[in-house]
């Protein structure tokens, strides 16, 4: 009775595949070294565009816990909006106006002129979220990121797929020709 491969095994067997073709054995041209060179390219690009992503909603996190931790609320006009990045000004209790450079977290459905509250991190007033707004908005525009990366790189490995394939066929076909 032959026992079902376990997940460590099929992770090996499918890297192996990513990496090396479908069949793991890797003819020393190089055609097929050109081939085994893309693969690891785009499996290192689609990972690092995954990282990204995730330490895109891990930042979020964390500007959410610094504002939670010593948060101000304050009365906001939205100076100039757009759809990722929208510029305020606001007033603290102490009197002092603050227009944060790099705009304010979570800005989507804003328009020049509003009247809006903010909250923000008393120790830095530059850390500035839209009121009741939270990373939990991160998630989908990270994860899509994350996904049409991985969606890019599966088609780039299906075409290096190909290629690898072509290359194997001139290999054999150049093999069984009289005379080599």
């Amino acid at each position: 009775m032959t026992r079902p491969p376990g997940a460590r095994t099929v992770l090996r067997t499918w890297a192996r595949v990513l990496v090396h073709g479908r069949n793991g054995e890797f003819p020393n041209t190089p055609g097929h070294h050109a081939v085994r060179l893309g693969r690891i390219t785009v499996l290192i690009v689609a990972g690092l565009v995954t990282l990204q992503s995730l330490l895109l909603v891990a930042g979020a996190v964390r500007n959410d816990f610094a504002i939670k931790h010593n948060m101000g609320v304050a009365e906001a006009e939205v100076l100039d909006a757009g759809p990722r990045r929208s510029t305020i000004e606001f007033v603290t209790p102490d009197r002092v106006t603050y227009r944060p450079e790099l705009g304010v977290l979570y800005p989507s459905e804003l328009a020049t002129g509003m009247r809006i509250y903010v909250e923000y991190d008393k120790r830095n007033p530059n850390l500035v979220r839209v009121q009741h707004r939270n990373a939990k908005l991160a998630i989908i525009p990270a994860g899509s990121i994350a996904v049409l990366g991985w969606l890019i790189a599966a088609a780039a490995l299906t075409g290096l797929a190909w290629v690898d394939k072509r290359l194997d066929r001139q290999l054999a076909s150049a093999s069984s020709q009289p005379g080599s």
